[in-house]
């Protein structure tokens, strides 16, 4: 790409988020380098400076710089064994969307090394479908319930219910570091993002972020431990993981903002990865006058822990 390029939205476009659409457009583009091009201005959305996650509408008119880009490797198709477990993750379809229970180690879409995502695998898997995007996110560790449409017209209703907290309900499992209180009910604080040059992103508290409430619940105390629900009343990045940090009780297995040695005791108990799995989402989608309640059912690696943990403590 030796030239300034502009790029105009279509229909079936409206709702992506800018940096996901560019991702799969710039074949070959680091994505360190994508999102340092979108903070210095270099890409532009009708000729105005915007945000990696500004929602694409129709028109619009993408300006992108030039830019070397990276011979893209051969296409990489699932195996038989990842399209049977994806085939197997599915819990609804209809002609709208379809919602899976996703396997945590998998990564919502490719890039940055990861050449199959959720995405790319479901477009492998139902390549009659023309139309397939995401809805929404869940981090590579966390399993759960993840929504993809079939429309446009419903990806972007769906933004809607998310981006504005409509008629729209979400809950996830987590077993965090040591006895949550049944008096701490919600934590409403202020979410900070980072965008490391790496394209890793770091979110901390703090008085200039974004107003961020989630509600918890205790479920079941263990000797070290609670298994309690979050449900998030915003959507921000990494939202319950650092709510549940600055409550001092960090999510069991989570790396970037846990507690090292829980996390290692937790290992020789057999709980390997992040304790955060998506159980639940509720909507009501006012276009076809229905409600859903989708439930994912917690995979059996959190299943086997909490058998270990109860065991232990009788």
């Amino acid at each position: 790409m030796q030239t300034i390029q502009h790029l105009t939205v279509a229909a079936d476009q409206v709702g992506q988020r800018l940096d996901n659409y560019l991702l799969s457009r710039l074949k070959g583009l680091p994505k360190s380098r994508l999102y340092r091009i979108i903070r210095k201005g270099e890409v532009r959305v009708n000729k105005k400076r915007v945000k990696p996650d500004y929602r694409l509408e129709i028109d619009d008119v993408i300006r992108i710089p030039p830019l070397r880009l990276a011979t893209p490797n051969a296409k990489i198709s699932p195996n038989e064994k990842l399209i049977a477990l994806f085939e197997k993750s599915i819990i609804f379809e209809d002609k709208n969307f379809l919602a899976i229970n996703k396997p945590s180690g998998i990564a919502v879409h490719g890039g940055s090394g990861i050449q199959l995502g959720v995405i790319e695998t479901l477009r492998a898997l139902r390549p009659q479908q023309k139309f397939l995007e995401l809805v929404h996110r869940l981090d590579r560790d966390t399993s759960g319930c993840l929504l993809i449409a079939k429309k446009s017209s419903i990806l972007k209703e769906l933004h809607e219910l998310l981006r504005t907290g409509g008629d729209i309900k979400k809950t996830y499992l987590a077993l965090v570091a040591g006895h949550w209180p049944s008096s701490l009910k919600k934590i409403d604080v202020p979410l900070h993002k980072n965008q490391l040059q790496s394209g890793e992103r770091i979110v901390r508290v703090h008085e200039s972020g974004k107003n961020c409430l989630t509600e918890f619940h205790p479920i079941q105390s263990f000797a070290d431990t609670t298994l309690i629900e979050a449900m998030p009343i915003t959507g921000r990045t990494h939202q319950i993981r650092v709510h549940a940090q600055y409550a001092k009780h960090p999510i069991i297995g989570d790396e970037k903002y846990g507690d090292k040695s829980a996390n290692k005791k937790m290992r020789e108990l057999g709980c390997k990865r992040l304790f955060l799995h998506a159980s639940e989402l509720e909507f009501y989608l006012p276009s076809i006058e229905q409600r859903f309640q989708l439930k994912a059912e917690l995979p059996p690696d959190l299943n086997h822990c909490l058998k270990h943990l109860s065991e232990k403590k009788d």
